[in-house]
């Protein structure tokens, strides 16, 4: 992909942000940059590349699921605010 210094310009003002002449050659030359690693990374062939769920081959421990502290709700819900069946109330911020 190539982009002008017009291109850096109007995605700029796009994003209201105040360039310059020198400022907007700069980002031209790291965009262009980065759309060229972009192409690269795109050209190499994945096909026979099993997909991993994470870069390195560990496993995680994981305990067991057990209960270790009671039921505090009654005594968490009679000190709130406010309470409707059961649940919290809190005030409306987003109208």
């Amino acid at each position: 992909m190539t982009l002008s210094v017009n291109d850096v310009k109007q995605i700029a003002e796009l994003a209201y942000i105040k360039v310059s002449e020198d400022e907007a050659k700069a980002t031209l030359v790291q965009l262009s940059d980065i759309f060229n690693l972009i192409e690269t990374m795109q050209a190499v062939d994945t096909s026979r590349i099993e997909p991993m769920s994470h870069a390195q081959d560990v496993v995680q421990r994981l305990r067991e699921d057990v209960v270790t502290e009671s039921d505090q709700r009654e005594l968490f819900q009679s000190v709130a605010p406010q309470v409707e069946e059961g649940l919290y109330l809190v005030p409306k911020v987003i109208e």
